[in-house]
C-alpha cells in the first residue's frame, strides 16, 4: 500500500495545528459514511446475476460466510468456529460459532448453511463461483452447529471456494430486493437508480461497526462520481475510474489518496468458440498489435500494472508473462498472414457504456486499423453485456474488467462466456485443486498460467491500480478491494 496523501483538511486550510485538530475533532460512533461508486447491483441477490456491486454493498457488510477473504488476502474463520478435514481430504467437519442471529432474529443454523451453499451449486445459480464448489456431493446437518461436506476428489481450495458463499436464512425464500444475513449491517433502503443504504445492526454477534449508517450513491459517469466527492456529496470513492481527475484529490490536503493492491484486470475476450477468435494465431497477432504500455499511460499516467496473463502479482501463481507476444506491429501482420487473413478481418467489439471501455475499445480500434483489422465498437450497458455476452454468449469479442481473486480456474471451464478450452489446461486445473498441498497447487497453476499466455486466450490489456480517495477526515477503509469487496464496518468519520 503507498499512501499518496494523509492531511486533515479543516485544520490545514485554516491553519491550526495536528495536536489541535486531534483536541478539535472527533470520531462520531454514529457518523453516516457516503460511499460513490459506479456498480450499482443489478438486484441484491449474488447468484443471480447482481454483478460486482453487491459485493461491494452487501459482502461482509450484510452478508458473511463461513470464512472471510480479507483485504489482505488471506482466508479467515469467519461464521465457524473450528473445522477439520479426513485424512482423505474428502470429508470436512464445520462448526458454527455460536449465538449467531440473523437480521430476522433467527438463529444461525447448519440447515442455513446447508440451504446457502445448495443455493450456489443449484442449477439455476448464476454465481461465476458454481463450477468451484462442484466436487461437493453432500451436505449434512447431524444437529444444529455441525455442517458435514462430502467431496467426490480434494478441494484444496474448499475453505477459500466458501468465502464465496454468502449465509442466508433458509427461510428468506426471494432475497433479489430484500435480505436476511448476519452481518453487521441491515438494509435499510435501496432506491434503485439512485442509493442503497445501510444501517447499522445493534443485534450482531460481533463487533458493532465503527459507523451507524454507510449510504451507497451510484453515478453513471466518473466525472459526476468525482464531483460529488468535490462538493462533498460524498466522503469516499471506492475506485477512481478516471485517472485524468487524481490530479485535483492528490494535491489537495481536503482529501486522502490511497494505492492498494488491484485484482481487477482489463480484458478484450474473444468467442474462442467462434471464427477467427477460434484460431490461436488471430489471438497472438492481436496481442502483438496492442501496445498495452501506451495503451496503460494514456489511461493511468503513471498508475497501473502490465501483467502479459490473467494472474495478477497477488496470486501465489503469478509469474512475469509481458514478454509473451509482446508489442511487434510486423510480427503481427505475419502471423495474420499464417493464420490465412493476409489483408485482416472485421470484428464487432461489443463495449460497456461506463469508463474505461469506451476509451480503450477506441485504441484498439486505431491499433488493429495498422494491421489491416477492422473493429466496430457495439456500446452496450451493463445489464445488456450480462444478458448477451455472459448469459448467451452471443459475441465475438469484448472488453470487461474482470474483479475476481484467484479467478484463474475459469480458463478451466469450457462453458465459460469466453469459451476457451485447452484440455491441458482443463486438466492441470482440475489437478491443482485437488493436490494434497499449496506447494503442488501453485505448481500446477502456475503451469496453466504460462499455457493460457501462449495460447493467448485473451489479450490482457493491463490491470488497474486500486485507487481509493476519500475526505481526509474520514479513516478505517479498506484499500486493496478484492473482489469488489468493501468492508464498511471499521470505517470511522472525524466531525
Amino acid at each position: 500500500m503507498t499512501i499518496k496523501h494523509l492531511t486533515f483538511a479543516a485544520a490545514l486550510l485554516a491553519g491550526a495545528s495536528l495536536s489541535s485538530l486531534a483536541l478539535a475533532q472527533s470520531v462520531n460512533p454514529d457518523a453516516t459514511i457516503r460511499i460513490g461508486s459506479l456498480y450499482e447491483p443489478q438486484n441484491l441477490d449474488n447468484t443471480a446475476g447482481a454483478g460486482q456491486g453487491i459485493n461491494e454493498a452487501f459482502n461482509g457488510n450484510v452478508y458473511e460466510a463461513l470464512f472471510q477473504l480479507t483485504d489482505a488476502g488471506s482466508v479467515e474463520p469467519k461464521l465457524v468456529e473450528s473445522y477439520e478435514a479426513s485424512e482423505d481430504g474428502l470429508t470436512y467437519t464445520f462448526k458454527l460459532k455460536p449465538g449467531v442471529t440473523f437480521h430476522s432474529g433467527d438463529p444461525l443454523t447448519a440447515a442455513d448453511v446447508k440451504y446457502s451453499i445448495e443455493r450456489v451449486t443449484a442449477e439455476a445459480s448464476k454465481s461465476s463461483r458454481k463450477k468451484s464448489l462442484s466436487t461437493i456431493t453432500g451436505i449434512e446437518t447431524p444437529d444444529d452447529q455441525t455442517v458435514v461436506i462430502t467431496l467426490s476428489t480434494r478441494s484444496i481450495s474448499l475453505p477459500y471456494n466458501l468465502s464465496y458463499v454468502w449465509i442466508v436464512n433458509d427461510a428468506a425464500a426471494d432475497i433479489t430486493a430484500t435480505e436476511d444475513g448476519t452481518g453487521p449491517y441491515t438494509l435499510e433502503e435501496w432506491r434503485r437508480g439512485s442509493a442503497l443504504a445501510l444501517s447499522r445492526f445493534d443485534g450482531y454477534w460481533g463487533d458493532a461497526a465503527s459507523n451507524g449508517e454507510v449510504v451507497y450513491t451510484y453515478f453513471t459517469d466518473a466525472t459526476a462520481l468525482n464531483n460529488a466527492l468535490l462538493t462533498n456529496a460524498v466522503d469516499i470513492i471506492t475506485s477512481v475510474q478516471s485517472p485524468d481527475s487524481l490530479t485535483q484529490f492528490a494535491d489537495n490536503p481536503a482529501y486522502t489518496v490511497t494505492e492498494g493492491a488491484s485484482t481487477t484486470k482489463e480484458l478484450l475476450a474473444y468467442n474462442d468458440r467462434v471464427a477467427p477468435f477460434d484460431n490461436v494465431k488471430v489471438r497472438k497477432a492481436l496481442a502483438r498489435a496492442t501496445d498495452k504500455a501506451r495503451l496503460l499511460n494514456s489511461i493511468w499516467g503513471d498508475y497501473g500494472t502490465l501483467i502479459g496473463s490473467f494472474v495478477p502479482p497477488t496470486d501465489p501463481w503469478y509469474v512475469d508473462l509481458t514478454g509473451v507476444d509482446a508489442y511487434d506491429v510486423e510480427s503481427a501482420k505475419a502471423l495474420l498472414a499464417e493464420a490465412g487473413y493476409p489483408d485482416g478481418f472485421e470484428f464487432t467489439l461489443d463495449t460497456p457504456d461506463y469508463d474505461p471501455h469506451p476509451i480503450v475499445a477506441q485504441f484498439l480500434q486505431t491499433e488493429y486499423a495498422k494491421i489491416g483489422v477492422t473493429v466496430n465498437i457495439n456500446i452496450i450497458t451493463a445489464n445488456e453485456w450480462y444478458t448477451k455476452i455472459y448469459q448467451e454468449k452471443n459475441f465475438e469479442a469484448t472488453l470487461q474488467e474482470h474483479v475476481n481473486h484467484r479467478d484463474i480456474v475459469f480458463y478451466g471451464n469450457p462453458d465459460f462466456y469466453w469459451g476457451y478450452n485447452n484440455p491441458d489446461v482443463v486438466k492441470l486445473i482440475a489437478d491443482a485443486e485437488a493436490a494434497s498441498s499449496e506447494a503442488e497447487q501453485t505448481e500446477k497453476l502456475t503451469e496453466a498460467n504460462k499455457i493460457i499466455a501462449e495460447d493467448a486466450a485473451g489479450n490482457w490489456l493491463y490491470l488497474f491500480p486500486q485507487i481509493v480517495v476519500s475526505a481526509a477526515n474520514v479513516t478505517g477503509y479498506p484499500v486493496n478491494g478484492l473482489n469488489a469487496q468493501f468492508f464498511a464496518y471499521d470505517i470511522e468519520k472525524a466531525e
